[in-house]
């Protein structure tokens, strides 16, 4: 096998891996979708929440894009490395070349709007606590999807258990705090108990400090899809002009 070979098996496998990934998103994004019971559905039953956090809720259709281009990357960089297509594979040079210079462009929207992503965190945050105070206890419906989700992430509240003192539970319960608030997790208890376990806190800063400890992590993957994507368009930009005209 020579080197040209060589590069088009490796489009084959690398555009392989893409497809089935793409196929995977693809099936997220039609679960977000269609799961009633999923974190989305409780971020929309929020009421005061910031109106640009309606933007968030369109997350199911975000994937659902990500995995149809996706799918089509792959298709494209597979049957342009089988079939030696020119059209196909600068199809798929330009399709990743306006994928990469998106995220350039994401990642620099990112950094310069970080401030105006802190003030929706924090309007957010306002009207979580409001949820908790006024429906917790009381609406079936948000009481469970609180309860999924702080089980889920062993924390407590949004940003703490005070967030649920004065709610319909914690007056209903003779000021008592829920179990996932508690040191057992398994029976509500009081608030000098609560405030004898530190290690619980509210899901708003375990989420944020996962994020941070995971910040290297999150930055090598970003830096190596990059590279990837770098690699791929040299590798397809190398088949292409390596194909002699077949009159694609």
């Amino acid at each position: 096998m020579g080197c040209f070979g060589f590069l088009k098996v490796m489009m084959f496998a690398f555009n392989g891996i893409i497809f089935l990934a793409g196929a995977a998103i693809l099936g997220v994004g039609i679960w977000v979708k269609v799961d009633s019971g999923s974190i989305l559905s409780f971020l929309g039953k929020i009421e005061n929440a910031p109106a640009e956090l309606s933007q968030v809720l369109n997350v199911g259709y975000l994937l659902i894009a990500i995995g149809l281009l996706l799918l089509v990357i792959g298709f494209l960089g597979c049957c342009g490395a089988v079939k030696e297509s020119k059209c196909m594979l600068l199809l798929f040079f330009i399709i990743v070349l306006l994928v990469f210079i998106a995220e350039v462009a994401g990642a620099v929207v990112i950094l310069v709007f970080r401030p105006l992503a802190d003030e929706l965190f924090k309007k957010f945050g306002t009207a979580a606590v409001q949820n908790i105070k006024k429906d917790y206890g009381k609406n079936s419906d948000i009481t469970g999807l609180w309860n999924t989700t702080m089980t889920t992430l062993k924390c407590c509240g949004f940003y703490n258990a005070s967030d649920f003192v004065n709610s319909p539970y914690y007056v209903d319960h003779n000021k008592l705090f829920p179990s996932q608030c508690c040191p057992s997790m398994s029976n509500p208890c009081n608030q000098t108990m609560v405030d004898s376990d530190m290690t619980i806190t509210g899901c708003f800063p375990k989420i944020k400090q996962l994020i941070d400890d995971n910040t290297v992590v999150i930055v090598g993957v970003a830096l190596g899809i990059a590279a990837l994507e770098i690699c791929a368009m040299a590798v397809s930009m190398t088949l292409y002009c390596r194909i002699k005209s077949r009159g694609d």
